[in-house]
Protein backbone atom coordinates (compact mmCIF):
# COMPACT_ATOMS: atom_id res chain seq x y z
CA UNK A 1 0.00 0.00 0.00
CA UNK A 2 1.40 3.44 -0.92
CA UNK A 3 2.41 5.79 1.88
CA UNK A 4 -0.47 8.02 2.91
CA UNK A 5 -0.30 11.52 1.49
CA UNK A 6 -1.69 14.60 3.22
CA UNK A 7 -5.40 14.41 2.36
CA UNK A 8 -6.36 17.49 0.31
CA UNK A 9 -10.09 17.20 1.22
CA UNK A 10 -12.21 16.99 -1.93
CA UNK A 11 -14.44 19.90 -2.81
CA UNK A 12 -18.09 18.99 -3.26
CA UNK A 13 -20.93 20.35 -5.40
CA UNK A 14 -24.44 19.07 -4.70
CA UNK A 15 -26.84 19.50 -7.59
CA UNK A 16 -30.16 18.51 -9.10
CA UNK A 17 -33.49 17.59 -7.54
CA UNK A 18 -31.93 14.39 -6.16
CA UNK A 19 -29.21 16.37 -4.32
CA UNK A 20 -26.36 14.43 -5.93
CA UNK A 21 -22.74 15.00 -4.97
CA UNK A 22 -19.97 15.71 -7.46
CA UNK A 23 -16.42 15.95 -6.19
CA UNK A 24 -13.15 17.51 -7.31
CA UNK A 25 -9.76 17.05 -5.69
CA UNK A 26 -6.13 17.91 -6.54
CA UNK A 27 -3.47 15.36 -7.41
CA UNK A 28 0.24 15.66 -8.24
CA UNK A 29 -0.69 16.20 -11.91
CA UNK A 30 -4.02 18.00 -11.94
CA UNK A 31 -7.58 17.87 -10.65
CA UNK A 32 -9.80 14.81 -10.81
CA UNK A 33 -13.60 14.96 -10.77
CA UNK A 34 -15.91 12.23 -9.53
CA UNK A 35 -19.43 12.24 -10.98
CA UNK A 36 -21.07 15.16 -12.75
CA UNK A 37 -24.47 16.14 -11.32
CA UNK A 38 -26.53 19.03 -12.62
CA UNK A 39 -24.64 22.31 -12.30
CA UNK A 40 -21.23 20.66 -11.87
CA UNK A 41 -19.70 22.25 -14.98
CA UNK A 42 -20.72 25.77 -13.94
CA UNK A 43 -19.53 25.11 -10.39
CA UNK A 44 -16.08 24.07 -11.66
CA UNK A 45 -15.90 27.27 -13.68
CA UNK A 46 -16.90 29.35 -10.65
CA UNK A 47 -14.09 27.71 -8.65
CA UNK A 48 -11.61 28.22 -11.50
CA UNK A 49 -10.88 24.48 -11.52
CA UNK A 50 -9.71 22.57 -14.57
CA UNK A 51 -10.23 18.80 -14.56
CA UNK A 52 -7.66 16.45 -16.02
CA UNK A 53 -9.96 13.43 -15.63
CA UNK A 54 -13.57 12.60 -14.77
CA UNK A 55 -14.50 9.38 -12.96
CA UNK A 56 -18.13 8.22 -13.02
CA UNK A 57 -19.43 5.86 -10.35
CA UNK A 58 -22.41 4.84 -12.50
CA UNK A 59 -24.59 6.13 -15.30
CA UNK A 60 -27.82 7.10 -13.51
CA UNK A 61 -28.96 10.47 -14.83
CA UNK A 62 -28.34 12.41 -11.65
CA UNK A 63 -24.65 11.46 -11.64
CA UNK A 64 -23.98 12.20 -15.32
CA UNK A 65 -26.28 15.13 -16.13
CA UNK A 66 -23.29 17.45 -16.68
CA UNK A 67 -20.81 14.87 -17.98
CA UNK A 68 -20.98 16.08 -21.58
CA UNK A 69 -20.60 19.72 -20.51
CA UNK A 70 -17.57 18.88 -18.37
CA UNK A 71 -15.93 17.04 -21.26
CA UNK A 72 -16.61 19.97 -23.56
CA UNK A 73 -15.19 22.51 -21.12
CA UNK A 74 -12.18 20.54 -19.91
CA UNK A 75 -11.35 18.16 -22.78
CA UNK A 76 -10.79 15.54 -20.11
CA UNK A 77 -11.04 11.74 -20.48
CA UNK A 78 -13.93 9.92 -18.83
CA UNK A 79 -13.50 6.72 -16.81
CA UNK A 80 -16.62 4.58 -16.26
CA UNK A 81 -17.59 0.92 -16.28
CA UNK A 82 -19.00 1.15 -19.80
CA UNK A 83 -20.68 3.49 -22.26
CA UNK A 84 -24.08 4.70 -21.08
CA UNK A 85 -27.46 4.37 -22.77
CA UNK A 86 -30.93 5.80 -22.24
CA UNK A 87 -31.70 2.64 -20.27
CA UNK A 88 -28.70 2.82 -17.94
CA UNK A 89 -29.23 6.57 -17.43
CA UNK A 90 -32.82 5.71 -16.30
CA UNK A 91 -34.37 7.91 -18.97
CA UNK A 92 -36.55 5.05 -20.21
CA UNK A 93 -37.49 3.93 -16.68
CA UNK A 94 -38.57 7.40 -15.56
CA UNK A 95 -40.63 7.94 -18.69
CA UNK A 96 -42.41 4.60 -18.45
CA UNK A 97 -42.96 4.63 -14.69
CA UNK A 98 -43.72 8.27 -13.99
CA UNK A 99 -44.04 10.10 -17.28
CA UNK A 100 -40.91 12.09 -16.46
CA UNK A 101 -39.12 13.03 -19.63
CA UNK A 102 -35.40 13.58 -19.19
CA UNK A 103 -32.85 14.10 -21.90
CA UNK A 104 -29.26 13.61 -20.76
CA UNK A 105 -26.72 14.81 -23.29
CA UNK A 106 -24.66 11.94 -24.66
CA UNK A 107 -21.05 11.72 -23.51
CA UNK A 108 -18.20 9.42 -24.44
CA UNK A 109 -16.42 7.00 -22.12
CA UNK A 110 -12.75 7.08 -23.09
CA UNK A 111 -11.67 4.42 -20.61
CA UNK A 112 -14.31 1.69 -20.15
CA UNK A 113 -13.25 -0.11 -16.97
CA UNK A 114 -15.09 -3.24 -18.07
CA UNK A 115 -12.58 -3.83 -20.89
CA UNK A 116 -10.23 -5.14 -19.68
CA UNK A 117 -11.44 -5.65 -16.11
CA UNK A 118 -8.27 -4.54 -14.36
CA UNK A 119 -8.28 -3.32 -10.78
CA UNK A 120 -5.92 -0.34 -10.78
CA UNK A 121 -5.80 2.93 -12.68
CA UNK A 122 -2.98 5.44 -12.80
CA UNK A 123 -4.57 8.85 -13.25
CA UNK A 124 -2.81 12.19 -12.82
CA UNK A 125 0.10 10.57 -11.00
CA UNK A 126 -2.21 8.82 -8.53
CA UNK A 127 -2.99 5.13 -8.04
CA UNK A 128 -6.73 4.50 -8.01
CA UNK A 129 -8.19 1.07 -7.35
CA UNK A 130 -11.72 0.34 -8.47
CA UNK A 131 -14.26 -2.43 -8.01
CA UNK A 132 -17.58 -3.23 -9.62
CA UNK A 133 -20.24 -3.31 -6.88
CA UNK A 134 -23.57 -3.95 -8.62
CA UNK A 135 -26.94 -4.00 -6.92
CA UNK A 136 -27.92 -0.33 -7.09
CA UNK A 137 -27.16 -0.47 -10.80
CA UNK A 138 -25.41 -3.04 -12.97
CA UNK A 139 -22.53 -0.65 -13.64
CA UNK A 140 -21.88 0.76 -10.15
CA UNK A 141 -18.18 1.22 -9.42
CA UNK A 142 -16.39 2.40 -6.30
CA UNK A 143 -13.06 4.20 -6.54
CA UNK A 144 -10.51 3.59 -3.77
CA UNK A 145 -7.57 5.93 -3.28
CA UNK A 146 -5.06 4.17 -1.01
CA UNK A 147 -2.76 7.20 -0.91
CA UNK A 148 -5.47 9.23 0.84
CA UNK A 149 -7.39 6.33 2.44
CA UNK A 150 -10.55 7.41 0.61
CA UNK A 151 -13.40 5.66 -1.15
CA UNK A 152 -15.78 7.37 -3.54
CA UNK A 153 -18.74 5.07 -3.01
CA UNK A 154 -21.36 6.54 -5.35
CA UNK A 155 -24.76 5.11 -4.46
CA UNK A 156 -23.48 1.81 -3.05
CA UNK A 157 -23.09 2.92 0.57
CA UNK A 158 -23.98 6.24 2.20
CA UNK A 159 -24.24 7.50 5.74
CA UNK A 160 -26.76 5.14 7.34
CA UNK A 161 -28.11 3.81 4.03
CA UNK A 162 -27.45 1.63 1.03
CA UNK A 163 -28.43 2.60 -2.49
CA UNK A 164 -31.92 1.94 -3.82
CA UNK A 165 -32.33 -1.48 -5.41
CA UNK A 166 -35.72 -1.01 -7.10
CA UNK A 167 -34.26 0.29 -10.35
CA UNK A 168 -33.59 -1.94 -13.38
CA UNK A 169 -30.68 -4.25 -12.61
CA UNK A 170 -31.09 -3.74 -8.86
CA UNK A 171 -30.50 -6.42 -6.21
CA UNK A 172 -30.29 -5.86 -2.46
CA UNK A 173 -28.55 -9.20 -1.94
CA UNK A 174 -25.96 -8.42 -4.60
CA UNK A 175 -25.37 -4.92 -3.26
CA UNK A 176 -24.84 -6.09 0.33
CA UNK A 177 -22.47 -8.81 -0.84
CA UNK A 178 -20.40 -6.26 -2.75
CA UNK A 179 -20.34 -3.78 0.13
CA UNK A 180 -19.14 -6.42 2.57
CA UNK A 181 -16.48 -7.65 0.16
CA UNK A 182 -15.19 -4.37 -1.25
CA UNK A 183 -15.85 -1.76 1.46
CA UNK A 184 -16.07 -3.42 4.87
CA UNK A 185 -12.68 -5.05 4.26
CA UNK A 186 -11.12 -1.57 4.51
CA UNK A 187 -9.98 -0.10 7.81
CA UNK A 188 -12.38 1.78 10.06
CA UNK A 189 -10.76 5.15 9.40
CA UNK A 190 -11.18 4.99 5.62
CA UNK A 191 -13.24 7.98 4.49
CA UNK A 192 -16.34 7.38 2.38
CA UNK A 193 -17.46 10.11 -0.01
CA UNK A 194 -20.96 9.07 -1.15
CA UNK A 195 -23.15 10.12 -4.03
CA UNK A 196 -25.70 11.62 -1.63
CA UNK A 197 -25.40 13.01 1.87
CA UNK A 198 -22.41 13.75 4.05
CA UNK A 199 -19.02 11.99 4.14
CA UNK A 200 -18.60 9.21 6.66
CA UNK A 201 -16.07 6.54 7.64
CA UNK A 202 -16.13 2.78 7.12
CA UNK A 203 -16.11 2.27 10.89
CA UNK A 204 -19.20 4.45 11.31
CA UNK A 205 -21.18 2.22 8.92
CA UNK A 206 -19.69 -1.18 9.73
CA UNK A 207 -21.94 -2.32 12.61
CA UNK A 208 -25.32 -1.70 11.01
CA UNK A 209 -24.35 -2.91 7.54
CA UNK A 210 -22.84 -6.16 8.86
CA UNK A 211 -26.20 -7.12 10.40
CA UNK A 212 -28.43 -5.59 7.69
CA UNK A 213 -30.97 -7.97 6.25
CA UNK A 214 -33.16 -7.48 3.19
Amino acid sequence: MPSLLPAPSPLCHTGGFTATNGYAFPTPEGWIGVDAPEGFAAWLTSKNLHLSALLLTHAHFDHVMDAAAVVRDHKCPVYAWEASSRETRLEVFLLEMGGIELCVEEYSVDHPLKCPPEKTLHVCGLEINFALVPGHSADSVIFCLPSFDWIFSGDTLMQGAIGRTDFPGGSTEQLLEGIRKEILTKNNQTMLFPGHGEPTRVGMERAWIECYRE
